[in-house]
């Protein structure tokens, strides 16, 4: 007897269409008991009981004449926000899987402004995220990256002759074999963080892509930003408080 599709499957359990069935898979939404769902297309059994992981609606933590601030959910794009706030325009990008603060410009004069801080490095950009392996003491990691494009995407690794990088350290609670960390970036490049700290043999947990063990979602969220005189924090994700314990 041929097997299902797992896409087809979920769709026909969920009682939603193909094209949204194999979304979820690939945002890394869907489990059978602990193991994550990898390939849409892949053939599964017929009496398999799907889990699907709920994401968290995006939510706006400042808004002006200038900018929208959002608490963006990990599993979200940074453009579907952008569609979900109209009238406005990404200012910076988290990744898929990040959570955190997200900028939002409603004007080209503001937008302008801000970009002038970025291309500075003025602008205070700290994370929070959980990493394998144990960190007792604060370090910097001063090295250059270079984006290279596989397929449709994006993967960052340390080269010489790459763009400056540099990403500050500091441990705040060890647990067992990982350690929750306070990540406060210079420059920004794509996949800054998750490069470097696969770079210092400490990537982060759930970032499979960067040597991370699977975890229900990557341990990444964007703290805290100040730009322009002006501080915008999202909360830590709860799973982030009883990670460690």
């Amino acid at each position: 007897m041929e097997k299902p599709k797992a896409y087809k499957l979920l769709a026909e359990q969920e009682g939603i269409s193909n094209s949204e069935a194999k979304s979820l898979i690939d945002r890394g939404l869907v489990y059978v008991g602990n193991n994550k769902v990898m390939i849409a297309r892949g053939e599964i059994s017929p009496k398999t009981i799907f889990i699907v992981q709920k994401v968290e609606k995006a939510r706006p933590i400042f808004e002006n004449d200038d900018l929208i601030v959002i608490d963006k959910p990990a599993f979200v794009n940074s453009d579907e926000i952008e569609r979900q706030f109209k009238g406005s325009q990404l200012l910076h990008r988290l990744d898929r899987e990040t959570s955190g603060v997200l900028m939002l410009v409603k004007n080209e004069e503001f937008r302008q402004k801000a970009i002038a801080e970025f291309k500075k490095d003025n602008v205070y950009k700290e994370y929070v995220a959980w990493v394998e392996g144990l960190v007792s003491e604060p370090f910097v990691i001063d090295q250059p990256l270079i984006t290279e494009k596989k397929g449709n995407k994006a993967y960052t690794k340390v080269a010489k002759n790459g763009k400056p990088a540099i990403t500050e350290v500091t441990p705040l609670e060890i647990s067992g074999k990982k350690t929750k960390v306070q990540l406060i970036i210079h420059h920004g490049r794509t996949h800054q963080i998750r490069a470097h700290m696969k770079y210092a043999q400490h990537p982060i947990i759930g970032d499979e892509s960067y040597g991370g063990r699977q975890s229900k979602r990557v341990m990444l969220h964007a703290k805290k930003v100040t730009l322009l005189g002006r501080t915008f924090e999202a909360p830590e994700p709860k799973v982030f408080g009883h990670f460690g314990s």
